[in-house]
C-alpha cells in the first residue's frame, strides 16, 4: 500500500466502493442532513444581518426622492374636494394603505 500505482487505483477504488455500498443509504442521508443544516444556518445568519449606517446612507444618497411641486399638490387637493368618490378613495387609502 505504500507504493501507490496509477494502474492499481481503479482496482482500489472499486474495492472501496464495494465495501461502502452497504452504507450508501446512511451516507446519503447524512450528506442530505449536512446540506440541510448548512442551509438552515446560512439562512439564519443572513436573515439576522442588519445593514450598517454607512450602507443605509449610501443607499439613501443613490435613491432619487420624489418631488411634487406645490401647484400639483393644490390641484390634487382641489380635485379631491370636488369629487366625493375620490375623496373617499383618498381617505380609505390613508386609513389602511395595505387594503386592496
Amino acid at each position: 500500500m505504500n507504493n501507490l500505482d496509477i494502474k492499481a487505483l481503479p482496482i482500489l477504488l472499486k474495492s472501496l466502493l464495494q465495501r461502502l455500498s452497504k452504507y450508501a443509504v446512511i451516507i446519503s442521508v447524512i450528506a442530505v442532513l449536512l446540506i440541510y443544516c448548512f442551509l438552515v444556518l446560512r439562512i439564519n445568519m443572513l436573515s439576522q444581518h442588519e445593514p450598517s449606517e454607512t450602507e443605509v446612507n449610501d443607499q439613501l444618497k443613490t435613491s432619487n426622492r420624489l418631488k411634487i411641486d406645490q401647484e400639483s399638490i393644490a390641484k390634487i387637493e382641489k380635485l379631491e374636494d370636488q369629487n366625493i368618490s375620490v375623496q373617499s378613495l383618498f381617505k380609505n387609502a390613508r386609513d389602511n394603505p395595505f387594503s386592496e
